[in-house]
């Protein structure tokens, strides 16, 4: 597929994934049509990375590291003890993002509930919640 339905397929922009092209995140084989500037051909294994690079990035990572991760994925280097690891961490990451999404919902849902019962009581505070 094209740049254009990539964009589509990925909900990316066609600017982020020129960005990510330009990163080295994604590399899409070349095409002979073109002329100077040769079509860009993006297959299905081109759309999970595009999709682990976005949540790479939610995780917190780094373009940096999510391009080293990325090299030792495409070049095979990667050990299932590698792969493993990097699956935990990850694991891991979405967890504490659960918890502080948790602890933030029920602030909002105390403080909801405090508005609707006529603000009677001390209002909830946000300190008084784990993030």
């Amino acid at each position: 597929m094209l740049i254009s339905q990539f964009s589509k397929v990925t909900g990316l922009s066609p600017d982020t994934i020129r960005f990510y092209i330009g990163k080295g995140l994604l590399k899409p084989e070349r095409s002979s049509r073109g002329g100077s500037n040769p079509y860009q051909i993006f297959r299905s294994q081109d759309i999970t990375t595009a999709r682990m690079i976005r949540l790479q990035q939610s995780l917190g990572y780094s373009l940096r590291e999510i391009a080293t991760l990325n090299e030792e994925y495409r070049s095979g280097a990667n050990s299932s003890q590698r792969t493993s690891d990097v699956l935990r961490l990850q694991i891991s990451r979405l967890e504490e993002r659960r918890a502080d999404l948790n602890s933030a919902l029920a602030f909002l849902h105390g403080k909801l509930a405090w508005i609707e019962n006529g603000k009677s009581g001390d209002t909830p505070e946000w300190r008084d919640y784990t993030c």
